[in-house]
């Protein structure tokens, strides 16, 4: 008996072995011709080597180990390549880089990214494009230090340059800034290199990818800044204030996405001290929209932003509070928060269940957030806070957990060994 199911797993082995065989072969064709004498052969590899990994995660991970990427930056940084070559090694990069956190380490690793940044200098359009495209995919995955980007000083300033030359290039380098701005010190290098004069004019680009991206350089500038939210109040893009740029493109008829960025911008040059409370723009404009945002209309991630930027907004400001907590019954709404996961019995989309269980974490913790700023100033408002179909008693007693940063009770409410100067921040930028 022991000896079939010994037959038997060594079997399973053997099938299991004969593939990877063959892949790891197949991978290593790839990579040999890489190093053909001919330089015809070696483009014809790289583009194969292309079509071979697109959408093939093993396929990629197989080429990363058996050294391509060494061997395809040596090739894209040789003079004596061809343009194409060069351009064909970039995309095949690119395109390893969009596997797995793993490949963008080892790509990192390889130092792709001062090669690329080198490759950003040649005259050749495409090739820059090609470059550019590749630095993105590489500095939006988490595992990418963002500080690469700051190593060289003649980076950011080369990069603003190439902001004219296309909409693709508008596209990458905006996407690279708002990814790599997480620091006052990297808002501070964006700002002195004119990062609001050379972005401001993409937020009327013909382009929604285009606008979008310098939608949330924006956002990313403006937090916490006072500097910049105090320079963006004064500037004129197409003869109109930004601010009223902002307001447009949080109307009901564009793209929620491009809704909420705008209020968060609005949001933040506010909290900066560049936009009054009492504003238009805030009180009937940016506030609305994101009480709206809180709806279940809305996705769940759309709402867990909504929440946190309103709740970051109207922190400070009473009457920001009353007056959010009068709109479009958000009070209540915010009782949906603490509904999900839903029902396992009424879920018959395991694809739900598991997005809800993944943001029902978020959902609450958001919540929390807009009930201790909305009651933190005012009694009436606690009251009504009370009164509401919210969370249940034990999930609060109206006592959020330390987690959450902040509390529905009023100050003299809160644990004794604890004050106001050591809390949390209750929102933070999202990219």
């Amino acid at each position: 008996m022991r000896s079939v199911q010994l037959e038997e797993v060594l079997g399973c082995c053997v099938l299991l072995f004969v593939p990877m065989q063959e892949v790891t072969a197949t991978s290593r064709h790839y990579v040999d011709r890489l190093f053909d004498p001919d330089p015809q052969k070696v483009l014809q590899g790289v583009i194969d080597m292309k079509n071979a990994v697109i959408g093939n995660n093993k396929q990629k991970a197989n080429l990363i180990v058996l050294g391509a990427v060494p061997r395809l930056l040596y090739l894209l940084q040789q003079s004596s390549s061809s343009l194409e070559l060069r351009t064909e090694c970039a995309v095949v990069l690119g395109s390893l880089a969009m596997g797995t956190e793993n490949n963008i380490k080892s790509l990192v690793d390889c130092h792709i990214i001062p090669a690329l940044l080198q490759g950003l200098l040649s005259p050749d359009l495409i090739f820059i494009e090609a470059c550019l495209r590749c630095l993105r995919t590489v500095f939006i995955s988490p595992v990418t230090p963002v500080q690469l980007l700051y190593t060289d000083p003649t980076v950011i300033p080369h990069l603003m340059s190439l902001l004219s030359s296309s909409q693709r290039t508008q596209e990458y380098i905006t996407q690279i800034f708002s990814h790599c701005c997480k620091t006052p010190e990297h808002q501070t290098v964006l700002f002195n290199h004119g990062a609001i004069q050379n972005i401001a004019p993409l937020l009327i680009s013909p382009s929604y990818k285009v606008r979008m991206q310098a939608l949330k350089c924006f956002s990313v500038l403006a937090y916490e800044n006072t500097q910049v939210s105090m320079t963006l109040v004064n500037v004129l893009v197409d003869g109109e204030l930004l601010s009223q740029v902002f307001v447009k493109m949080m109307q009901r008829d564009q793209p929620i996405e491009m809704q909420l960025t705008a209020a968060k911008c609005l949001t933040y040059m506010c909290r900066a001290g560049a936009i009054r409370t009492d504003d238009s723009c805030i009180v009937l404009k940016t506030l609305p929209c994101l009480v709206r945002m809180c709806s279940k209309e809305h996705l769940l991630e759309e709402r867990v932003e909504g929440a946190e930027t309103l709740a970051y907004l109207m922190e400070p400001d009473v009457e920001l509070q009353r007056i959010a907590s009068t709109t479009d019954h958000l009070v209540a709404m915010l009782a949906d928060y603490f509904k999900y996961p839903s029902s396992v019995s009424a879920i018959t989309d395991i694809k739900r269940l598991d997005h809800d269980l993944k943001h029902a974490h978020e959902l609450r913790q958001a919540a929390f957030k807009l009930y201790a700023s909305l009651g933190s100033n005012d009694e009436d408002i606690r009251k009504k806070v009370c009164r509401s179909p919210g969370p249940p008693e034990s999930q609060t007693g109206f006592h959020v957990p330390a987690a959450h940063t902040c509390s529905v009770l009023p100050p003299d409410h809160r644990d004794g060994e604890h004050d106001g100067s050591d809390r949390q921040r209750s929102v933070r930028v999202q990219h």
